[in-house]
């Protein structure tokens, strides 16, 4: 009885202690400490709401836009080679699952061989058939069982590089959103310039042929006619570089879309509104919204289990190997009696390998160290994306309205000194032309500050991890 006892009781232990052991070489995964994200310099609204959540449709409400964003989505070439990161990564994960199950190889030959009468030792003996055929059908299975967590680790790691390429899938998305917005609005800013400028040309034109007029009448000099031709030729030769920088935007966004260079049609600046009601949620809503985040805490992770793996291989492996089949030296009787199998157990444990060994944990511990300071570094830059944003964001809406003010007080500067030089002599052509340098250069960055306040919210949409949930 005592026999029995004691027989059963080593396997149990040896069992428990197989366990305890597979707890001391894999650590238990936990997210690393994201505190240094809590606080923001600058916000608009505290909500626990974000328009991160919030289709990229729901942003944007030019149709054209939209348009143009759905077509990028389909055919960004930078899109397709991320999604096709994920179909790898995807195959990856499916050879891990199966690593799981044991081999099963068959094995299907025929061997002739013949041996030498003397190679016998049989002496005289005559009759004896030196030739041999060997016919042999044989299936092997080897299955290694995961005692200390190898596989285990490797599923682990194996999955959190799937995820960080989904993740990083996601971004390549938020980003494209942001690029080909930001860029149709420099488009729309550009048109807005380029009309603004023409616009100017004619005045400059006119003011040419007023001068002349003047200088008939004695009202000005001949160098206010100069002063005239001089302004209206600036003006012109400013006009081909707003037309290259829309051509070059158009190539750009282009380019964003997937199709060869060409024209971009769209709407007008006048037309975009911004969206307004924004609202950035709690920081640690920026976990699960900004898709980089989520690609630097799945590249850590799975460096983390890389670790796990490392520590593995310190231990033995445990493998089961079967062999069975038939083996006959005839066709005839190769069914009958030519049964044979074997089973044996094993385990592998490292001798001459500590020094690989070592070398390997080390450099997966550097990379795990290196995975944390990246996935810190994309908290500290979403915050700082955020506030630059939102700064943006106000600044643009002040700029605005000075902007209007100083427009409206310009214009009339321009009424005015345009009246006296025509009536009075107490101003010159210098006065009228500084002041309609100054309300064309007013009128130029007033297209910049509508500029600023579209792109800055697109800016804040995408700090925030927006465009890739719906």
């Amino acid at each position: 009885m005592k026999y029995k006892t004691f027989k059963y009781i080593i396997p149990v232990a040896m069992t428990l202690l197989l366990l305890s052991s597979c707890g001391v070489v894999n650590k238990k995964y936990v997210t690393p400490d994201a505190a240094f994200s809590e606080h923001y310099r600058d916000t608009l609204v505290q909500d626990s709401a974000s328009i991160a959540t919030l289709s990229w449709k729901e942003m944007i409400s030019d149709s054209i836009l939209q348009g143009l964003i759905e077509e990028g989505l389909q055919n960004n070439l930078d899109l397709k080679v991320a999604i096709e990161n994920i179909n790898q990564a995807k195959a990856s994960l499916v050879q891990a699952n199966l690593s799981f199950l044991p081999s099963l190889e068959g094995n299907a030959q025929v061997s002739k061989s013949k041996s030498s009468q003397a190679s016998l030792n049989l002496g005289s003996v005559d009759g004896i058939n030196l030739n041999t055929t060997t016919y042999l059908g044989q299936l092997s299975s080897s299955w290694e069982i995961d005692v200390w967590g190898k596989l285990r680790s490797n599923k682990r790691s194996v999955l959190a590089s799937f995820l960080k390429t989904e993740a990083a899938t996601k971004a390549v998305q938020t980003q494209l959103i942001s690029d080909i917005a930001t860029s149709y609005y420099n488009l729309l800013a550009l048109d807005e310039q380029l009309a603004i400028t023409k616009k100017t040309l004619q005045n400059r034109i006119g003011d040419q042929e007023t001068m002349k007029y003047l200088k008939e009448s004695a009202v000005v000099d001949g160098a206010a006619v100069v002063q005239s031709e001089a302004s209206r030729y600036e003006i012109e030769t400013s006009i081909p570089d707003i037309e290259m920088s829309i051509l070059e935007e158009e190539n750009v966004l282009s380019i964003l879309l997937g199709r060869t260079p060409g024209h971009i049609e769209r709407s007008s600046l006048e037309e975009q509104t911004a969206f307004s009601d924004l609202k950035i949620g709690l920081p640690a809503s920026l976990l699960k919204n900004r898709p980089d985040i989520q690609e630097a805490e799945m590249a850590f992770r799975a460096a983390f289990e890389d670790v796990n793996l490392a520590n593995t291989y310190f231990y033995p492996s445990l493998t089961i190997t079967a062999n069975g089949g038939l083996s006959s030296l005839s066709l005839t009787d190769f069914f009958d009696n030519s049964l044979f199998y074997n089973l044996v157990g094993g385990l592998t444990q490292p001798i001459f390998a500590n020094g690989e060994n070592k070398a390997r944990l080390k450099i997966n511990k550097s990379v795990q160290q290196q995975a944390f300071y990246n996935y810190k570094a994309a908290w500290l830059g979403a915050g700082g994306e955020i506030s630059n944003a939102l700064f943006l964001y106000k600044k643009a809406k002040e700029k605005q309205e000075s902007r209007a003010h100083q427009i409206s007080a310009l214009e009339k500067s321009v009424e005015f000194t345009q009246a006296l030089l025509e009536y009075s002599s107490s101003t010159n052509y210098t006065d009228v032309l500084t002041s309609k340098n100054s309300l064309l250069s007013a009128q130029l960055q007033g297209v910049s500050d509508k500029q600023q306040e579209l792109q800055a919210v697109i800016q804040l949409y995408r700090a925030l991890g927006g465009g890739w949930m719906n």
